[in-house]
């Protein structure tokens, strides 16, 4: 069949909007046709090459969309079913899925190649050329297959752009604070980095029930959104301040927890140095491969500080997804305020300036427009 997808071909330079040929879905795969796609950090670093995808690569791992087809093998959903994307295909066999870890499920490191199905192969080509699905998911186009075990139904009380959402974004955030770092009653939280993600933190640090929390950025506007969204304090890095600000605001005892959604060494090197005793630094962002964090190795026993990472919010997705609907439906998520605004396919590389930019806090493609 034909799908209009974006396309990154080069690393560095524009996406390129076209069509392509799409197989069908074979053993355990799903046809999806996709209704909206986040705009997020993420499809951008596959563009720079900082989260590392062959060439060329069909963008997009934070989608929903509307089951069509589904493969030889498939029981967990039908024909027509409303389903989000989880941009981790968990494989549910590996040491990692059968102890309750599908977030870090080892087939996605270990096993077939990143941007190709479980058996190696890929199911976007034009010609003799073959396309990498981004995440093994490539949802940036109007339809993707994908592994069974990345479709997670839902039903008709979320539109398909709130749902969307849920797929990255609001999973990886909340995630990092329930699941990740387990945040407790009362705790101080800072944020470093208020984008999609960070926001989503800051609304995980609200439902756990920190009593401070503290958005750390360059960008007022976005600043400014945080208080919107829960934050007590902010606190504008520009100046590379910000752990002696933060440090200022809690009376020099420093936070319980501190969450990096950046992706930087040196923001991933505050988020420790914030910390006061008995603190957690959890890094949420994806560093470049070659990036080095320095600590100060005294900080670590004394004081007992820790720093650990958060892939996808530490989640189990197909029961930790559906429960964040609930939270919305209960108006104790918000998703709604997380759209800054929607874009045709055709408008990605527009997408992707703004997102560069720092304008709106998350965008939207939407693909019946």
């Amino acid at each position: 069949m034909k799908t209009v997808a974006a396309v990154m071909y080069e690393h560095h330079q524009p996406v390129v909007v076209e069509e392509l040929d799409l197989d069908g879905p074979r053993d355990g795969e799903v046809l999806v046709e996709m209704k909206a796609a986040g705009v997020c950090h993420s499809d951008y670093s596959v563009v720079t090459g900082t989260i590392f995808h062959d060439e060329p690569t069909v963008l997009g791992h934070e989608g929903a969309g509307i089951v069509v087809e589904v493969g030889p093998g498939v029981r967990s959903v039908k024909v027509g079913q409303r389903v989000m994307l989880a941009f981790i295909s968990a494989c549910g066999k590996c040491f990692q899925c059968t102890r309750g870890r599908p977030s870090i499920c080892e087939m996605q490191w270990k096993g077939a190649p990143p941007g190709t199905m479980f058996d190696g192969s890929c199911r976007f080509y034009k010609g003799r050329q073959r396309f990498c699905h981004m995440s093994r998911v490539g949802c940036m186009s109007q339809y993707t297959v994908v592994s069974e075990n990345a479709v997670i139904p839902f039903d008709g009380a979320a539109q398909f752009e709130q749902a969307a959402l849920i797929g990255c974004s609001v999973m990886t955030g909340v995630g990092a604070v329930v699941n990740t770092a387990k945040v407790e009653f009362g705790s101080s939280v800072a944020v470093i980095g208020t984008g999609g993600t960070g926001i989503n933190v800051i609304q995980g640090a609200v439902m756990a029930g920190a009593t401070k929390i503290i958005a750390v950025d360059i960008n007022d506007e976005r600043l400014g959104w945080a208080t919107q969204f829960g934050a007590t304090h902010t606190v504008n890095n520009r100046d590379g301040e910000a752990v002696e600000r933060v440090l200022a605001l809690t009376q020099s005892v420093g936070v319980d927890y501190a969450f990096e959604a950046i992706g930087k060494s040196a923001t991933i090197e505050q988020a420790f140095r914030m910390l006061g005793f008995g603190g957690t630094a959890v890094v949420i962002g994806i560093a470049g491969k070659h990036e080095k964090v320095s600590l100060p190795a005294v900080m670590f026993p004394a004081g007992e500080r820790r720093i650990v990472g958060s892939m996808y919010g530490s989640s189990q997705m197909c029961n930790d997804m559906p429960r964040l609907l609930e939270l919305y439906r209960a108006n104790r998520l918000k998703l709604d305020e997380l759209v800054s605004r929607n874009y045709k396919l055709s408008q990605i590389n527009e997408a992707f300036e703004d997102l560069k930019s720092g304008q709106g806090m998350r965008g939207v493609i939407l693909f019946d427009d």
